[in-house]
Order: structure tokens, then C-alpha cells, then sequence
């Protein structure tokens, strides 16, 4: 089978949504090695971009860009529409739009496609984008939605919201959980624990978070539970900064707390893992998610998780996480003292045991499982 896939984001956008792109091609790739993918992808990529996908050796996979000048002078033209004589000139079994759109007018090819929906948080809290973005969003999103011949929705709560906001059939949707990167599986060198220990200057016993600095991610309710937690345990906050950021500088200023929160920014993604096993306790309190994949990394690296209700939050963290209600910091606050004073071992076991299903080789089958059932109709 000839796959193709819009692969913009797998090689140019380094967090949420090209992580997804990566793990989808590197896990075909490694699990179904016999079919041949093609990464459409609208500019020349460059020697980091293509390591970076971590690819197979000797794997059938073919990296396409513009062929035309006027193209590659308006690569984004060539992403929207003039990528549909490429397809159709590779003979592409199937196309999936692996990051909330398809290429205008390929329903009329004859190719089946796949779109993956990974979250319409734009719809439930509009207050959070711009209202240019927002009529973007639903344009391409909706348009997707209905001209494709399945929906991957990445979580069950996606799925409620594709069907509730675009009234889409649920029939043609299929929720096929992600998975995390290899380096979350993999087992490290106590000398790198050292090694970057030392580097951040960080503690025996610290609270970790990881994701954008933004309100929505909803990290001002962990820094409101600090002055109630043990003062020799700070809070690591991993993420690239927005302005929300000043809003919890000067709640600890006032507060005299300014010492207990660490902000890391530029952490390298090779780094990232051992920061995991370092720290003694997740906690990801977002508002409102897709899936939630740090928690999945937490899991992945044995440490004990506390997540917020009210999305899909529960979906990835499992039954041996804690939830809270994202608003209520007195049980923040429980939660967190009750981690910290127990034995999470068999918390830790549990959420490890867990997290298999999110493991490369059943995402992969699953994903296959969706592109075979159309290319047979």
C-alpha cells in the first residue's frame, strides 16, 4: 500500500502536533515496514529535520515537495492545492491529513482519506484565540470533518465534540489513542540523572509540570497549592512561556514564593525524560485538552500523576492517577501532601501496566486497521 501523509508539521513544528506526526510515521514504518509512505511536505527539508524523524534504515519511505518555481515560491498554495497532481501522480492508495485538514478538493480524486482531530478546544473556549484564528479553525476543521472518508479523533472526549459541534455521523469516526516517543521507554544512565540534576540545579524532591505557559494549561493552581506543600519541594515548570507566565510571577512575588517555583524553557527533548524520573510528582491541571500526552510520559518514566477533570485527562492517566477538579485548590493541595507522604510503588506499577496500550506496536496496528478497512471498500 502507497500511504500518503501531509508531513508540514512532522518536520517543521516541535511539540503537540508534530510529536504526533513523527510517532504516526516513525510507528508505521517500523511495525508495517512491507508499505511504502510518502511525506508530502511543502519546503526542501534540511539534515536536522529529516534525523529528527528518527526513520528505520532501509525503510520505504519517500519525502515529496513542490516540483514547480511557482510552488516553491508559495509553498503553503502548493500544501492546499497544488499537492493533489503529486498524489495522483504517485498513486496514492490512501491520504492522511494528520494534523486537522485536508487538501482542498481531494475528495474529488478518488483517494480514501483520513483526517485526525486531535481537539476542538477552539469551540468549547473561544476566549483563548484570536477571532481570525477562530473562523480559520472552523473552516478547515469542519471541511475535513466532512469530506473525509474516516475521522481519527484521538481521544473519546474529541469524539464527542466532533459529533456534537460539526454534527458529524459517529459511525465514521474511529479514536485511535497516540503514543509517546521512544525516549520515554528507554531505561537512564544514573550518570545522566547526575548529569542534568546538576545542569538545572535540581533538588532530592521536586513537583514537576510540563506544557506551553498558558492560561488554559492552568499552572497558577499548582503555584496557589505551594504555600500549603512542604517548602523544600518546589514546583519545575517545563514550557514555552506566553504572557499568562507574569500572571504567576507576581502571585509569587506577593506571596514571597518567588524561590519555590524553576522555570526551564530551553530544555533539550533528550533531556526531557530524565527531568521525568527526577521529579517526584506530575501534575498537569490543564482546563482542557486532546489527549494529554505528558501524562503519558509520566507514566512511561514510573512517576505518580495528578491530573485534572473534565476533558479527556482521565482517558491517558488511567485508574491509579488522581484528578481534581481544575478549580478547586484545597484538593490540589490534599492530593499532592498524600503523594508526597506515601509509597507510590504500586501507584507507579499500575500506571506503567497502563500505559502499554498506548505502546507503539497497538497504535500502529490500529492505525493500519483504519487505512485497510477503506482501501478494501
Amino acid at each position: 500500500m502507497k500511504i500518503g501523509f501531509d508531513a508540514k508539521r512532522a518536520f517543521s513544528n516541535f511539540t503537540g502536533l508534530g510529536n504526533y506526526s513523527r510517532s504516526t510515521i516513525k510507528i508505521l514504518a517500523d511495525e508495517f515496514p512491507q508499505h511504502s509512505l510518502y511525506l508530502y511536505n511543502p519546503t526542501v527539508p534540511n539534515e536536522n529535520q529529516i534525523k529528527f524523524l528518527n526513520l528505520p534504515q532501509h525503510s520505504e519511505v519517500h519525502i515529496r515537495i513542490p516540483k514547480s518555481f511557482f510552488y516553491e515560491l508559495l509553498p503553503s498554495l502548493w500544501r492546499r492545492y497544488g499537492i493533489k497532481s503529486d498524489i495522483i501522480h504517485d498513486k496514492i492508495d490512501l491520504f492522511h491529513g494528520l494534523s486537522h485538514e485536508l487538501p482542498a478538493g481531494i475528495e474529488k480524486t478518488g483517494i480514501p482519506t483520513v483526517v485526525t482531530i486531535h481537539d476542538l478546544i477552539f469551540k468549547r473556549f473561544p476566549e483563548y484565540y484570536k477571532a481570525t484564528d477562530r473562523k480559520i479553525y472552523e473552516t478547515k476543521f469542519k471541511k475535513a470533518c466532512e469530506v473525509a472518508d474516516l475521522i481519527i479523533a484521538i481521544s473519546e472526549q474529541t469524539k464527542k465534540d466532533i459529533i456534537h459541534f460539526f454534527g458529524i455521523d459517529e459511525k465514521k469516526i474511529r479514536v485511535v489513542y497516540q503514543s509517546c516517543s521512544d525516549i520515554f521507554h528507554q531505561e537512564i544512565n544514573p550518570m545522566m540523572l547526575m548529569t542534568v540534576r546538576v545542569k538545572y540545579q535540581l533538588p532530592e524532591k521536586f513537583i514537576l509540570n510540563v506544557g506551553t505557559i498558558e492560561s488554559r494549561k492552568n499552572a497558577f493552581q499548582i503555584v496557589q497549592a505551594l504555600k500549603d506543600i512542604d517548602e523544600n519541594i518546589p514546583l519545575v515548570i517545563i514550557g514555552k512561556p506566553k504572557s499568562y507566565v507574569e500572571e504567576i510571577k507576581q502571585y509569587l512575588i506577593k506571596y514571597n514564593l518567588e524561590h519555590r517555583v524553576i522555570f526551564l524553557h530551553k530544555i533539550s527533548f533528550d533531556e526531557l525524560p530524565i527531568v521525568y524520573h527526577l521529579s517526584s510528582l506530575f501534575i498537569y491541571t490543564s482546563r482542557f485538552e486532546g489527549f494529554g500526552i505528558p501524562i503519558i510520559e509520566a507514566l512511561q518514566c514510573g512517576v505518580p500523576v495528578i491530573a485534572a477533570t473534565g476533558s479527556c485527562l482521565e482517558e491517558a492517566g488511567g485508574p491509579s492517577s488522581v484528578y481534581v477538579s481544575p478549580d478547586d485548590v484545597p484538593a490540589l493541595t490534599k492530593a499532592i501532601n498524600k503523594l508526597l507522604a506515601e509509597d507510590n510503588t504500586e501507584q507507579i506499577a499500575a500506571g506503567k501496566e497502563y500505559a502499554k496500550k498506548f505502546e507503539h506496536s497497538n497504535i500502529a496496528k490500529e492505525l493500519m486497521q483504519v487505512y485497510q478497512e477503506l482501501v478494501k471498500q
